[in-house]
């Protein structure tokens, strides 16, 4: 499937996101900073992308972390996935936090996150008096596989 997403660039520095591969997810978005971005060590720093999204109707961005910059650098969003409204119209911004016990330092133009555009279902939420029973029940965490 392929929609189309308007970009407006904020910043004459911005970069349009882009797929690394054909058959790419998600595609990169890139640090709009001049200079370079310290992030110290089990800190958070939000990182401007200097681009606007106007999304259609009925689909949302989800900003992840890029494997390589998490794994190599330790860098990754803060909130683990981003949500990036249909009517949010302001810029993109990523909230990156450096798990590592280095500081570690973003360049101008690098990538520091990925874009999926999905679509997304809501709900109408209905007050009920009793739910339908299951097996499972109020089971929580790690409830399911025991014998």
């Amino acid at each position: 499937m392929n929609v189309k997403v308007n970009i407006k660039k904020l910043n004459d520095k911005a970069v349009v996101p882009t797929y690394g591969s054909e058959f790419s997810a998600g595609a990169d978005l890139y640090a709009c900073v001049d200079g370079e971005v310290e992030i110290k060590p089990h800190t958070t720093v939000v990182v401007p992308t200097g681009i606007a999204l106007e999304l259609p109707q009925g689909f949302a961005g989800l900003i992840y972390a890029r494997s390589g910059l998490a794994t190599k650098k330790g860098l990754a969003p803060a909130n683990k996935v981003g949500v990036v409204d249909c009517d949010y119209r302001g810029e993109v911004k990523v909230a990156l936090h450096n798990h590592s016990e280095e500081t570690q330092k973003i360049d101008a133009g690098e990538r520091i996150a990925q874009l999926v555009i999905t679509p997304y279902i809501t709900a109408q939420f209905i007050e009920c008096e009793a739910l339908s029973e299951t097996v499972r029940g109020a089971g929580g965490f790690g409830s399911t596989g025991r014998k």
